[in-house]
């Protein structure tokens, strides 16, 4: 048996050495560097926990439970087919940032304490804006620029709370927290945010399409499920997130089926997706977080697939509008069957890995009486089916032929697509091989009649419907624009309110400076005529040191607007 040690520090070493070698040696040190980190996890009991006092404090940095070691595992699959989809990559700062951001997923999802979490929440953060900066234009700059404030916003959040719960509990632990008091509140928010809760979304749909075509697919696997795990032991049951599920299933559906960048499509379908996840952790009970934690473990699989398809479409074509897409099948066959796998598995058709762990969320929906949210989340199933089963393997590969020929993408972007493909049917046919690493005892059978019969239904009407509008031209075409979302009033409306009040600011200023010009020569001369006093024309006297003090206001506003 080899010896136990932190999961991050195998990805951290690759990271460092990533410079120093080039091709193939490159590629056998982070490959052997994930494998040895597996073996690690592999070795690890369901329960441990490594204590350490630090200044006083009781922290926790390593602890080992069914939980975090399911996502353990599942953080070593990405980071293993995500450094095979980029294989072909030169640039030695995107390899290395991308590894050390999926050893800061680990080391967030192995933290027994929350100054821990909160150090990897932070490397988190700044290891994967290089990914999106790694693309090297204005637009991936400005949204990496954006997707950075957001992220610091959040670990500020996370820091503040902590030190309220730590002011009133005195203890760091990482474990059930609730909305009791305001450091749970700020914490709920602070994961919220890395959540891409509803008004707090926008970092994801912007950045992650502007992100390289390998850098999108490490994004997608990490940053939102660090979050997801984070609510699943620190707000499981909370009531809240049962709502908020039902609403980001719903609402990115809009956007998704008239945006034009099938990346972005994805990006919404990620946030459609996590919303299943909040419904799960929301309602609280074993079945349902259950089926949480196996739907944020099938998205990463099926969703990095739909990412890396769409990856292999924009790195051969450099195209990846939906409205300049079309026919890619005659020359991208395998990328095109790769891609329907993802796309079955992620709409949840029987076999595929989508269905078990969505239909878990929504019979545990049933369980609890929870019949509204259950309506949403099959309105929300067939929405998905609608932008990510058909739209993007329709509009990429079939609809109009755009007359582009082009090859398959490298032999290490086909392998890695194969092998998330694998998985996708193999965790649907296979669902046991999921279940029994779920953290919570709860006996589950997907493939029940009911089951199985209302999927097939709901996928044979929205296909159906898809036909129907695209028939009668009633579905949104594909074309070149661009959809206003909530990051409007930041982006669009907030900057020009603050033109307008910073231009009334510098006016004002300006009609001060003069005003005092004006009355510090009018009471140099009074003073000269009369130091006790001066007159006004009513008759009244003002003291000097009256006049004094008035003077000083005035002068400390000038000063005021003179940083403005």
């Amino acid at each position: 048996m080899m010896s136990i040690t932190f999961p991050f520090l195998y990805l951290f070493a690759a990271a460092a050495l990533v410079p120093f070698f080039k091709g193939k040696w490159r590629a056998v040190i982070t490959l052997s560097m994930i494998a040895l980190s597996t073996l690690n996890i592999y070795f690890l009991p369901e329960t441990l926990e490594w204590q350490w006092t630090f200044l006083q404090y009781e922290l926790s940095p390593f602890k080992v439970d069914r939980l975090s070691l399911l996502f353990g595992y599942l953080f070593h699959i990405a980071a293993f087919i995500g450094v095979i989809f980029s294989l072909h990559v030169k640039s030695a700062v995107q390899q290395s940032a991308s590894l050390v951001y999926a050893g800061s997923a680990l080391g967030a999802v192995f933290a027994g304490d929350l100054l821990t979490l909160f150090i990897f929440w932070e490397f988190l953060a700044i290891s994967s804006v290089f990914l999106i900066w790694a693309r090297g234009t204005s637009r991936s700059f400005k949204a990496g620029i954006r997707y950075l404030l957001v992220q610091i916003l959040s670990g500020i959040l996370l820091l503040i709370g902590i030190l309220f719960y730590w002011h009133q509990h005195n203890s760091l632990s990482f474990e059930y927290i609730g909305l009791e008091g305001i450091h749970g509140w700020l914490i709920f928010i602070a994961f919220g945010i890395k959540c891409a809760f509803p008004f707090f979304h926008n970092w994801l749909t912007d950045a992650y399409p502007e992100a390289t075509p390998t850098g999108t697919v490490f994004l997608s696997a990490f940053t939102t499920k660090v979050a997801v795990y984070s609510l699943a032991r620190a707000f499981p049951g909370t009531e809240l997130l049962v709502y908020i599920g039902g609403v980001m299933a719903c609402f990115p559906i809009f956007y998704a089926v008239i945006e034009n960048d099938l990346r972005r499509v994805l990006a919404y379908s990620l946030v459609n997706q996590i919303g299943f996840m909040m419904v799960g952790i929301g309602i609280g009970t074993a079945l349902a977080l259950n089926g949480a934690v196996a739907h944020a473990f099938t998205d990463v699989i099926f969703k990095g697939l739909l990412f890396m398809s769409m990856g292999a479409v924009l790195h051969m074509t450099g195209r990846i509008n939906g409205s300049e897409l079309g026919g890619l099948y005659k020359s991208m066959p395998k990328t095109t069957i790769l891609c329907i796998v993802g796309a079955a598995s992620i709409s949840a058709f029987p076999l595929f890995s989508g269905f078990i762990s969505k239909s878990m969320i929504m019979t545990a929906a049933l369980y609890e009486n929870y019949n509204g949210i259950w309506l949403i989340l099959l309105f929300a199933s067939a929405g998905v089916f609608h932008h990510a089963g058909i739209k993007i393997p329709y509009f990429a590969f079939f609809a109009h032929d755009s007359g582009i020929r082009t090859t398959e993408p490298p032999k290490n972007m086909l392998l890695a697509m194969s092998i998330a493909a694998v998985l996708c049917v193999l965790l649907g046919v296979f669902p046991t091989l999921l279940y029994q690493h779920l953290p919570f005892n709860a006996e589950y059978t997907p493939y029940d009649v009911t089951h199985v019969l209302t999927q097939l239904q709901l996928l044979f009407f929205s296909a159906l419907a898809f036909v129907w509008l695209n028939l009668k031209n009633l579905y949104p075409p594909e074309l070149p624009s661009v959809n206003i979302e909530f990051d409007w009033f930041s982006r669009k409306a907030l900057p020009k309110v603050a033109k307008k009040v910073v231009q009334l600011m510098l006016t004002l200023k300006y009609q001060l400076s003069v005003a005092y010009k004006k009355f510090s020569g009018a009471l140099i001369k009074l003073n000269a005529a009369n130091p006790s006093t001066y007159k006004i024309t009513s008759g009244n006297t003002i003291s000097t040191s009256m006049m004094v003090f008035w003077i000083s206001v005035i002068l400390a506003m000038f000063l005021i607007l003179s940083f403005i």
